[in-house]
């Protein structure tokens, strides 16, 4: 599928907008000591961010999996991002997979914490790599 220019300027715009209003959740999550959920939420306002990224480049993706090979690939590897954004990425995903899926699994309210502002800090890098 390919998109015009219109409506690529679109998804990014809504993606980010996703990503910004989904890790505002974060606040109300942690506040209620709701770690899992807060998990879900930081990882999905990342994943919103990073498929703003993909979209205003080019890339067209269907799934988380190939979200994370293509984030990898164009963005870690070749040094656009720090790698410590994609190790980021990969926490994030598998604390939010574990979480979901996994019923004794219990994200540990330092666990989440320590990462949040990580993953503020790379959403904001994207938008400034959307911007320019």
């Amino acid at each position: 599928m390919s998109l015009t220019n219109d409506e690529r300027t679109t998804l990014v715009t809504l993606e980010l907008k996703k990503a910004r209003d989904t890790f505002e959740e974060i606040t109300i999550l942690t506040a209620a000591n709701k770690w899992s959920g807060a998990a879900n939420r930081l990882y999905y306002a990342v994943f919103h961010a990073i498929n703003a990224l993909l979209i205003h480049d080019g890339h067209i993706i269907n799934t988380h999996k190939g979200s994370h090979a293509v984030f990898n690939l164009n963005y870690i590897k070749t040094g656009i991002l720090p790698i410590e954004y994609g190790r980021l990425y990969n926490q994030l995903q598998t604390m939010r997979e574990e979480s979901d899926y996994n019923c004794v699994y219990e994200v540990e309210a330092d666990e989440l914490r320590e990462r949040i502002e990580p993953a503020q800090k790379l959403i904001e890098e994207i938008e400034k790599l959307v911007k320019n």
